[in-house]
């Protein structure tokens, strides 16, 4: 990824050291930031109640993939990946161009782990509705996983040139942008990303990493607090929110924010590290 620069000197003995530490942070961002998966959806969409409901509608009509695309779409959001797969397999067998099924399918394949399998189906997705933003996004967080950057940049370029109201395509071309140091893109990606998700966390602690790298610390500290704020099990969150107060020489909030960070992630090394540097 990239080492992030422009701190300014707080009083910390090494400057250096936290240079290398913030890189750690920002590519531990760039890496793990979530990208649209299932657990950002209403869990109760997956509950045993809505599945009986859906399964009803699918008693009283066999032979209508819809039916089977919502209930596969429930369980998945439940956690019930063998379920779902079964019933997008129904949904595209009843209905060969069902193109969103394809694409629902290939998402769960990606929780399964099988990513031939999931590039498979975006390509189908794709193949039959050139226009489809999801399938674009959902190829290109697939590609960025995978490390084929340019490839997932141009996914979610086209989701965006195709006026998509997806917060992901700008959070993750955002995350391209930081990662190759092009930070005032990333901003305003983040913040589009943003204006359209104003509830998620992510974008706000993406955006807070490349205002760092930018030097401005008080428009970074108030993103990861928003972050903070609308999610607080992001840890990667609390350890940046940490690192403001390091560079600041508040060791003692320092502290707090890295021990929340190791908390909630045990073996998130930056958050580890910096907990060990103002204990």
């Amino acid at each position: 990824m990239h080492v992030l620069t422009g701190e300014r000197s707080t009083g910390l003995r090494n400057l250096a050291l936290m240079s290398a530490v913030f890189s750690a942070l920002a590519l531990a961002g760039c890496q793990t930031a979530p990208t649209g998966n299932l657990n950002n959806i209403d869990v109760a969409q997956g509950s045993s109640e809505n599945i009986s409901s859906l399964s009803s509608v699918i008693d009283r009509n066999p032979n209508d993939p819809e039916g089977y695309n919502v209930r596969g779409s429930a369980y998945g959001r439940g956690g019930k990946y063998q379920q779902a797969l079964k019933d997008f397999n129904t949904a595209v067998q009843l209905k060969p161009d069902f193109y969103q099924a394809y694409s629902n399918r290939a998402l769960i394949y990606r929780f399964l782990g099988d990513q031939t399998a999931a590039l498979n189906d975006y390509n189908k997705a794709i193949q039959i509705n050139p226009s489809y933003d999801a399938a674009y996004i959902g190829r290109g967080n697939l590609y960025r996983k995978a490390g084929r950057t340019q490839d997932a940049f141009n996914d979610f370029q086209k989701a965006i040139q195709l006026d998509t109201t997806d917060a992901r395509a700008y959070h993750n071309r955002g995350l391209i942008y930081q990662s190759q140091g092009q930070h005032k893109y990333a901003i305003e990606d983040f913040s589009t990303a943003i204006s359209l998700a104003p509830d998620a966390s992510e974008p706000y602690n993406g955006r807070g990493l490349s205002y760092l790298a930018l030097n401005q610390e008080d428009n970074a500290f108030a993103d990861f607090n928003m972050a903070i704020k609308l999610d607080a099990k992001n840890a990667e969150a609390w350890a940046n929110q940490a690192l403001i107060y390091e560079r600041r020489g508040d060791k003692a909030k320092a502290a707090k924010s890295y021990r929340e960070a190791v908390r909630l992630s045990p073996t998130y090394q930056p958050a580890k590290d910096g907990l060990a540097r103002v204990s």
